[in-house]
């Protein structure tokens, strides 16, 4: 075992004096291991400075097993080390068993939480002395439990003194001489009676959307010594979620608000009123910045941030901790304008061409966007986008939505077709005029009111792709489309209709950090986006020789 240096107490002083800039959550935890030093003992609770540790001691035979650090001892950094000092350290008078049977550890990913987590769970099955232990990582679904779990099971091939004691076969580690195993559980999983947990790691709080598997892994503690319930996660935009109570538990308990001497948290982050932009700050949320996070990453994320709002709250929430909402605004309107590069249609003839279909309904605006990748010669994707609106809709829809439709019309980037709801004719028509002007490859059509449409595609020989509009399918290239937003590799002409439309977009965000359009959110008509997104899919995955428009058949089915 490698010689070890506890820097958990000299965390705690630094935190006090100033020295290590945290924010005031976390700066709470201190002082309250801090005051029960002084005062924990008139409630039956003491500091076992031993078993404190040989916990931080047990990370010492485990090693990393991917990046930077492979085959490296795994060293807990100062504020790891006073969580993991608190958590074995504080036992209870009356039994001598541990005091904190509930942690609540709340900081921004690729601070290490995971790899630490897989240590405790490691620690709590073959050294905790506990018969018979039953570990779990847990999570929404079997595979993102896998993934601290994976870290544990990497950890013990390298390790050779748990080799000796811990075996290990598919999703289940397991150590003979005790008894015990540690395992992957998720929601999913056929069936969760009969646990009886010792230590449960809970993975991505802010994932769970009711408090289900942490009720049943809290009720399979009921007949153990001294169990850990360990949530860690970065923070959410549901407050109605358990993740947000968790939360509000540990921010109530720090400010004591509420005693509960069973119960550890804390949380890392920004504190109200503080500059997202200045890197200091960022030290106060990252306490591994520079170590497993990198400076110059955040630098590129921030910077992104910045010019695209959608992303500022992903950055917000996933890099320094801050609570958001789940949407946000997309795209400034001087971002989308920064890709105003002219677009020459004639230029385009003969070219490769991608197109995405968004229907709306009869009465409203449809849109139908062809995307042209880049060539040899150009590095740029070109966007041509084609409306489409009811005639004797346009002066009614002009003056209640305020939205200069018969404007567009005169100028000619909305096509006005005759009566009260969309020909579809007139789409085919112009669908054609495109695939023999420009290389079709593929149309992309929104299932939803697009269908006969898109059959009808078909049977002329074009080859055309049933487009879901979830975050599976729309997270990808609505990402990509950013990025080439930013980069100014797209070629719009300042068509101001899709202007309009950019500058509508809503981004509704997932707890991974997915993306798609919210029409139901999005301030009017977001039809041409939606449309481009689609369109924009099909040209990044296709490569190669340009094929023919015709020289396949049938719809295919996406997302």
């Amino acid at each position: 075992m490698a010689a070890v240096e506890f820097t958990a107490e000299q965390y705690v002083e630094d935190v006090l004096a100033g020295r290590v800039l945290v924010n005031r959550t976390a700066r709470l935890a201190v002082e309250r291991h801090r005051r029960d030093l002084e005062t924990g003992k008139e409630r039956g609770l003491y500091f076992d400075e031993n078993a404190a540790k040989v916990a931080i001691a047990f990370f010492s035979v485990l090693r990393h097993w991917k990046g930077e650090w492979a085959g490296q001892p795994v060293t807990l950094e100062p504020w790891q080390q006073f969580i993991t000092w608190a958590l074995f350290g504080w036992k209870r008078k009356r039994d001598g068993q541990r005091r904190f049977r509930t942690a609540y550890i709340e900081v921004p990913r690729k601070n290490g939480k995971t790899t630490w987590a897989a240590g405790v769970g490691l620690y709590l099955m073959t050294a905790d002395g506990e018969p018979g232990a039953e570990v779990y990582t847990a999570a929404t679904k079997r595979d993102q439990a896998r993934i601290a779990h994976r870290d544990a099971t990497e950890m013990v091939k390298r390790s050779p003194q748990l080799r000796q004691l811990v075996s290990s076969f598919k999703d289940n580690l397991h150590a003979v001489a005790s008894a015990s195993k540690f395992e992957p559980l998720g929601r999913d999983a056929d069936s969760m009676d009969g646990l009886n947990v010792h230590g449960a790691i809970i993975d991505e709080v802010h994932a769970h959307r009711n408090r289900d598997l942490w009720d049943v892994l809290e009720t399979g503690t009921a007949s153990r010594r001294q169990p850990l319930m360990l949530a860690i996660t970065t923070a959410g935009f549901d407050r109605q979620s358990l993740c947000w109570q968790l939360h509000d538990y540990t921010e109530k308990l720090l400010a004591r608000l509420v005693d509960d001497d069973s119960f550890f948290g804390t949380i890392y982050g920004l504190d109200e009123g503080d500059d997202w932009e200045s890197e200091s700050n960022w030290y106060k949320a990252n306490p591994n910045l520079g170590v497993s996070k990198k400076l110059d990453d955040l630098r590129r994320l921030s910077a992104r941030a910045r010019e695209l709002p959608a992303q500022l709250n992903a950055f917000l929430r996933l890099h320094l901790n801050v609570w958001t909402q789940v949407e946000d605004r997309w795209l400034a309107p001087e971002t989308w304008a920064g890709c105003d590069h002219a677009v020459d249609e004639e230029a385009l003839v003969g070219r490769q061409a991608f197109g995405g279909l968004d229907l709306a309904t009869t009465t409203d605006v449809a849109a139908w966007v062809l995307v042209f990748p880049p060539v040899a010669s150009d590095p740029l994707f070109y966007v041509l986008p084609r409306f489409f609106i009811p005639e004797d809709a346009i002066r009614e829809r002009s003056r209640r939505d305020r939205v200069p439709y018969e404007a567009w019309d005169r100028l000619g980037y909305v096509t006005a077709t005759p009566g009260n709801v969309i020909d579809y004719d007139w789409i085919l028509a112009q669908v054609d005029q495109d695939a023999r002007a420009y290389n079709v490859r593929e149309a992309a059509f929104d299932r939803w009111g697009a269908t006969g449409v898109a059959t009808q595609l078909a049977e002329r020989g074009m080859e055309v792709v049933q487009f879901g509009q979830g975050y599976a399918s729309m997270s990808g290239p609505m990402k990509e489309l950013e990025k080439l937003v930013l980069g100014k590799r797209l070629a719009h002409g300042g068509h101001p209709v899709m202007a309009w439309m950019a500058d509508n977009v809503v981004a509704s965000q997932d707890a991974a950090g997915n993306v798609k359009p919210d029409k139901a959110r999005s301030r009017e008509k977001i039809d041409g986006i939606v449309a481009l997104i689609m369109a924009l899919d099909r040209a990044l995955r296709h490569t190669g020789p340009p094929g023919s428009v015709y020289s396949s058949r049938g719809v295919r089915t996406i997302g």
